[in-house]
């Protein structure tokens, strides 16, 4: 089965940037679509940004600030993130066909 890896993540002051990478053990190609969720305290998992062949969808918080990517070559993911706001605190998870999940990486915004 294939294995997710999140990294990237960290401490940063609003308005600033991340950019997240998510590596897969093995090739992604087959797989349709992937995506970052994001979870804060005391919320549930929502869907950040997904990317499959026919396109990108985003969250409408994100829409204009996020960037979802992936290399096939490279078997990589990204979520590029920009000015952003402690409303995005959150450890940040990729998923790949609905059923892979990376272990998660913390974004922390704060001054």
């Amino acid at each position: 089965q294939v294995q997710l890896m999140e990294s990237g993540g960290g401490l940063v002051q609003p308005g600033g940037s991340l950019r997240l990478s998510c590596v897969a053990s093995a090739s992604i190609a087959g797989i349709y679509v992937m995506g970052w969720y994001r979870q804060a305290p005391g919320k549930e998992r929502e869907l950040v940004a997904s990317i499959h062949r026919g396109g990108t969808y985003y969250m409408e918080a994100v829409k204009g600030r996020f960037t979802i990517s992936r290399d096939i070559a490279k078997r990589t993911m990204y979520l590029q993130m920009n000015n952003l706001n402690s409303e995005d605190t959150a450890v940040y998870y990729c998923s790949g066909a609905g059923n892979l999940w990376g272990q998660g990486t913390q974004v922390t915004v704060s001054s």
